[in-house]
């Protein structure tokens, strides 16, 4: 099962779990950046906010890709008024009241990525969760393998008291790069990762980060999606544009 952050048509975040993506049709299973249409109500048993359900996973219906095009102008103009200052912003503000549960930032400096070892196996109840969805009770045929690497990043806030972060990070994309570099450069996958996650978000790429708090550890936050339009080109002109 995923937990699916975005934006509504509203303007408002929104949080979807589970979402049992590897269950849906191939004509439901949208990617990053595409509008859909869903039913949704309250999640009973997740107090945030933003927190939702599907009602019927099923009706799910893919509108239309949101493009790159143009610096990710058009992109930039779904998220630029959720646009926060930093991560230590947003740990002030959700001690001060109970939201927002979810953000997103231009961190001030990152500083490297931090790959380690992580659990090989998924937990019985992790499993469990994978297939409670599953009509049938058998074990879906492209069940999800476990990632066992953890990937982490260290970054900072531009205030001077910031004592930096280290926040892990799941991020669909970088997911899937792992496993489709694992196969195709087999002992030499972590450079090839390295190099597109840590040295080109870090000097190519205008990176910010899409945050979210943990439903069990309301005060842990993790990276839930990476957001990296050019370096070269975008910024404030990128923002300018999306704006006009």
């Amino acid at each position: 099962m995923s937990c699916t952050a975005g934006v509504r048509s509203t303007g408002e975040w929104i949080r979807l779990f589970p979402v049992p993506y590897r269950l849906l049709s191939a004509d439901q299973q949208f990617r990053k950046y595409q509008e859909v249409d869903v039913e949704i109500i309250k999640a009973v048993n997740d107090q945030r906010p933003e927190s939702f359900r599907l009602q019927d996973p099923n009706a799910i219906e893919i509108i239309r890709d949101v493009p790159s095009a143009g610096d990710w102008a058009a992109r930039w103009a779904r998220v630029s008024h959720l646009d926060s200052c930093c991560m230590c912003c947003l740990r002030k503000q959700l001690a001060e009241s109970d939201s927002p549960t979810l953000g997103f930032f231009e961190p001030f400096q990152i500083d490297r990525l931090e790959i380690a070892p992580g659990t090989p196996n998924w937990t019985d109840a992790e499993l469990a969760k994978l297939r409670q969805l599953s009509l049938s009770g058998d074990v879906p045929p492209n069940e999800l393998e476990k990632i066992p690497f953890k990937f982490k990043y260290h970054y900072r806030c531009p205030h001077s008291n910031c004592n930096g972060h280290a926040q892990s990070c799941t991020d669909w994309e970088m997911a899937q790069a792992f496993r489709s570099w694992r196969q195709k450069y087999q002992g030499d996958w972590e450079s090839k990762f390295r190099e597109r996650f840590e040295e080109e978000m870090i000097h190519r790429f205008r990176t910010r980060f899409f945050v979210g708090t943990v439903h069990n550890h309301p005060n842990s936050w993790l990276i839930v999606g990476l957001w990296y339009p050019p370096r070269a080109n975008s910024g404030d002109e990128a923002q300018q544009l999306a704006l006009l």
